[in-house]
């Protein structure tokens, strides 16, 4: 690698792509060196979790079957970076990874799809089908609708949308930033009362080599502080709950009008029957502790049965 370039490197999904390309974008922007042919390189690392698509996460390892293979690119020195979707990151990163720097966050929430154009779950009819692999939107989903059937749904976008339409399913959820991010029109937002999003939805974060400091000096212009702030507090929660896609667990945390952080959290059973809550006040400069005092309130607010359920 020569000095005067960057390689940014990806996941191969249309998503992704996109991604990576707001972040040559952002550093074109900052300097328009990075623009110039040749200076930035956008490389495609397949998955695990890509190339496995007829299994849910959860039955073959996790979140970090996104990123692993990236990971190892990042430390091998394939790549100088990698964008992320917050939601896919384990709270733990690899030996010498860290994450400096969080793009500005898009609208976290989640959307509503269905086939015969109902506006939201309560529209539904008894029995319908919701296509998922999220076990967080399953166990909301059956939790406001018990009497709906919830059938695994995998694949980008267009996949699952396709799918939908072709009559597998009656209805889907798909978050919005990523429809924002492709240019889709969005269909109905669901609030946050009605399906609390996935931590870090919506927020893209950039992973360099700890000792990197030419690549993280580059790269820390693009940081927002106050989308950063936003995702330490809800991983923060996250950590202490010890989340995996094995768990149903969502958080979103936000600036309040007075300009305090407010985290909402909660841990769920799968089938709904269950579901633990918490919301968290405080000063945003405390984001890492307002999330653990969350994470430890769920955990003292579920009985031992429930975390044994959910394989604790």
């Amino acid at each position: 690698m020569s000095e005067g370039t960057l390689k940014i490197g990806t996941r191969g999904s249309p998503l992704a792509l996109v991604q990576a390309e707001e972040v040559r974008r952002r550093l074109t922007e900052l300097n328009p060196v990075w623009g110039e042919e040749g200076r930035t390189e956008i490389v495609v690392v397949r998955t695990t979790g890509d190339r496995v698509q007829d299994r849910l996460l959860a039955e073959i390892g996790g979140k970090g079957l996104f990123t692993k293979e990236i990971e190892e690119a990042l430390l091998d020195g394939t790549i100088d970076m990698a964008v992320h979707c917050m939601k896919d990151m384990p709270t733990v990163l690899p030996d010498g990874l860290v994450i400096p720097t969080i793009l500005p966050r898009e609208d976290p929430r989640d959307v509503f799809f269905a086939r015969n154009g109902e506006k939201s779950l309560a529209d539904l009819k008894a029995g319908a089908v919701v296509g998922t692999a999220s076990l967080r939107r399953q166990s909301q989903v059956l939790a406001a609708r018990p009497d709906l059937t919830i059938a695994p749904l995998r694949g980008n976008v267009e996949t699952r949308l396709r799918k939908m339409h072709a009559g597998e399913v009656d209805a889907t959820l798909l978050a919005a930033a990523g429809l924002i991010r492709l240019g889709m029109e969005l269909p109905p937002i669901l609030t946050c009362e009605e399906m609390l999003p996935a931590v870090g939805q919506g927020a893209i974060g950039l992973e360099v080599r700890a000792g990197d400091n030419r690549t993280r000096d580059i790269i820390a212009p693009l940081n927002d502080v106050e989308s950063a702030t936003m995702v330490t507090a809800e991983r923060a929660c996250l950590e202490v709950l010890d989340g995996s896609c094995h768990t149903p667990i969502a958080g979103l945390a936000e600036r309040t009008e007075d300009n305090r952080l407010r985290l909402r959290a909660l841990i769920a059973l799968l089938d709904g029957t269950q579901v633990i809550q918490c919301e968290l006040f405080g000063e945003m400069t405390q984001a890492r502790e307002i999330g653990e005092e969350a994470g430890h309130i769920l955990r003292s607010k579920a009985p031992e049965e429930f975390f044994s359920q959910l394989g604790f």
